[in-house]
């Protein structure tokens, strides 16, 4: 019987969501077995969790849109939020997905009144006393590419910073940028609502 590895990661801004590369990759936050590779991935100016593994059957199951798992985005932007942007956001934007317009699935947002508590980003967003920010909490059930910002972006909210903060009720609490943890298959399964076979 295989036995799989499961790692989650703070991955931190600037790093590339892959193994390959001189510098500025997965490599650079630890030593893991040469098995493992991400599920999904997170754009380098991305953060926020990242899941390694060998289990074939977790990527299937978090990679193919059937299973709809939630996504947990904290999103800091440019702007305010209205009521109207917040609808838009949940309703459906036309986004531009390799040349062709994509409207993006119901989903749920909220704009946050406190900043959420998270590790400052290294390095800092750049503030500018003239242009207000805000945060806005995103779950979708989707993961097209640079999703998160073409739907901000689509309403008159360009993002500033992302941190994809969970995967179902598997999240990054407690973590530190570039931290990893390792978790055994039958815990992460339970916290990524898959039923272990």
């Amino acid at each position: 019987m295989t036995i799989h590895r499961y790692f989650v990661i703070y991955k931190p801004f600037g790093i590339l969501s892959q193994f390959s590369g001189d510098k500025g990759t997965l490599k650079d936050i630890g030593d893991f077995p040469k098995e493992v590779y991400p599920v999904g991935r997170l754009d380098k100016d991305s953060e926020g969790l990242l899941l390694l593994t060998d289990d074939k059957v977790l990527n299937h199951h978090l990679l193919d849109p059937k299973f709809r798992h939630i996504r947990t985005y904290l999103t800091q932007v440019e702007g305010l939020p209205d009521a109207k942007a917040i609808l838009s956001l949940e309703s459906g934007v036309d986004i531009n997905i390799d040349g062709k317009i994509y409207r993006t699935k119901k989903a749920f947002a909220k704009h946050l009144v406190e900043p959420p508590i998270l590790p400052e980003r290294n390095p800092p967003i750049r503030y500018r006393k003239s242009v207000p920010d805000s945060w806005i909490d995103l779950k979708l059930i989707e993961g097209k590419n640079r999703q998160v910002r073409k739907m901000t972006a689509a309403v008159g909210l360009p993002t500033l910073r992302l941190v994809r903060w969970s995967i179902e009720t598997l999240n990054i609490d407690g973590m530190e940028v570039g931290e990893s943890r390792e978790y055994e298959k039958e815990e992460l399964y339970r916290l990524l609502n898959i039923k272990v076979r």
